[in-house]
C-alpha cells in the first residue's frame, strides 16, 4: 500500500488558463495576471508584474516563482516576455513601504504594473486575497494564485527575476549585506550586517531589523563602497 504522504506520489498542480478562459467566455477580453516580489524582505523595493496571455500561448513550464530554480526563472521571464500579449513590471520603493504600509504599498506596485501594460485588461487576477482598489477595472483576489493562474505565475516570475537583478545591482554599492544572494530577506548573514555596520537608505524603516529592534536609523549612515 502506498504512503499517500510521499511527495513523489503527488502530482504536481501547474497552473493554468482555467480562470482566466472562464471570464473571457463570460466578456472579459483582456485578464491580467499580477503578482508581487519582496513583501518580507528587510530591505529594497517591492517590485511587482502584471501580464496577459493569449489563450493558446505555449508556456507549459510556468509555475509559482518560488519553486523554480534561479537558473530556470532567469530563462523563463525571457520566453514569457517573448510570448505574453503584454506585460509590464514596476514598483515601489522602501520609502513608498514606509509611508503606505507593505500591503498598501505591494497592492500600488500591482496597480502601476497594470497601468503599464501596453493592453488595457478589462480584468484583473491578482495573487493573495486583497486586492487594489480601481473603478475602471475590476480586480478579484486569487488565493494561492500562482499555483493556480498562469497568468499570475508568469507574473510571479517576472516580479522575481527583476527585483533580484534590483538588489544584485544594489549590492555592489553595499556589498557588505549579502544582497547578491538573499536578495534583502532576513538571513542570519544580512542582520549580523545590521548588526555591524547598521541600516543603509534602502532598509525599511517600518520594518522590525531585529526581534529587539534597535535604533539603526539614527547612527551614521553606511557610506556606499568605492566611494571615491
Amino acid at each position: 500500500m502506498k504512503n499517500v504522504d510521499d511527495a513523489s506520489d503527488v502530482a504536481v498542480q501547474l497552473p493554468d488558463l482555467t480562470i482566466e478562459a472562464a471570464l473571457i467566455d463570460s466578456g472579459y477580453q483582456w485578464v491580467a495576471g499580477a503578482d508581487e516580489a519582496g513583501r518580507g524582505c528587510l530591505a529594497g523595493p517591492v517590485v511587482a508584474a502584471a501580464v496577459i496571455l493569449d489563450a493558446n500561448v505555449d508556456l507549459a513550464t510556468v509555475r509559482d516563482s518560488k519553486v523554480v530554480p534561479e537558473d530556470e526563472r532567469d530563462e523563463l521571464a525571457s520566453i514569457i516576455k517573448q510570448r505574453a500579449a503584454a506585460w509590464a513590471v514596476a514598483f515601489c520603493s522602501p520609502g513608498e513601504i514606509d509611508s503606505l504600509n507593505i500591503l498598501w504599498a505591494s497592492m500600488k506596485a500591482m496597480s502601476r504594473a497594470v497601468a503599464e501594460l501596453a493592453i488595457r485588461p478589462s480584468y484583473v487576477l491578482a495573487d493573495g486575497n486583497h486586492v487594489s482598489p480601481d473603478e475602471m477595472i475590476p480586480w478579484e483576489p486569487v488565493i494561492k494564485g500562482d499555483n493556480r493562474s498562469l497568468s499570475i505565475a508568469a507574473a510571479s516570475i517576472l516580479a522575481k527575476v527583476e527585483r533580484d537583478r534590483i538588489m544584485r545591482e544594489h549590492s555592489v554599492t553595499y556589498p557588505d549585506y549579502g544582497w547578491d544572494t538573499n536578495f534583502g530577506y532576513p538571513t542570519q548573514h544580512h542582520y549580523d550586517a545590521l548588526a555591524r555596520h547598521g541600516a543603509t537608505p534602502l532598509h525599511r524603516r517600518s520594518f522590525r531589523l531585529f526581534d529587539t529592534q534597535y535604533d539603526l536609523f539614527t547612527t551614521k549612515p553606511v557610506p556606499p563602497a568605492h566611494e571615491d
